[in-house]
């Protein structure tokens, strides 16, 4: 088998795998596909935030890890004083249909970089009405911040927040 992370390098694959992810998730569920932007997915790629897992040349898995909030911070969330926010996690449907790790190793992966990158806590938003995602999270330290939010389209997230140990600079 090869393959392992990278960053990615083409928005039309990426948004592709999103995609897949989304409409698997919405028939597994019954809920609201997410609205995603081409043009967003591209500036993600552009500026480096997209994570890519690749299997035999294949991307299986992915997220998005920035510095900023898409939106301002909701109230409730604990304090930190360097954040990394976790968006866009997505798996392609074969992998999620046969329970493998992909989303765990995505999620790890976000934690170390994130960690790396100097950040003390990861922030991120979740459809609670997707359990394994949720179940994921939560088994990986992520603690719900406050009440489940519904836009006016129905989609329904919950914001959580996992506290990451700062490093401290050897003399």
């Amino acid at each position: 088998m090869t393959g392992g992370w990278e960053d990615a390098t083409d928005p039309a694959e990426v948004h592709a795998l999103l995609e897949a992810c989304d409409a698997h998730q919405a028939d597994v569920t019954g809920t609201p596909r997410p609205v995603r932007r081409r043009e967003t997915t591209a500036a993600l790629v552009e500026g480096r935030h997209v994570r890519l897992l690749r299997e035999n040349g294949r991307a299986i898995g992915m997220f998005t890890l920035t510095a900023g909030p898409r939106a301002e911070e909701p109230p409730g969330q604990p304090h930190a004083d360097r954040p990394a926010y976790l968006c866009r996690l997505a798996v392609a449907p074969d992998h999620l249909a046969t329970g493998s790790l992909v989303g765990v190793r995505c999620v790890r992966e976000a934690i170390r970089l994130a960690g790396s990158l100097g950040a003390d806590a990861l922030r991120a938003e979740a459809n609670p009405d997707i359990r394994g995602t949720r179940t994921l999270l939560a088994s990986l330290g992520f603690e719900q911040c406050g009440p489940t939010h519904a836009d006016d389209k129905g989609r329904r997230y919950v914001h959580l927040h996992k506290p990451l140990a700062v490093r401290k600079n050897e003399p």
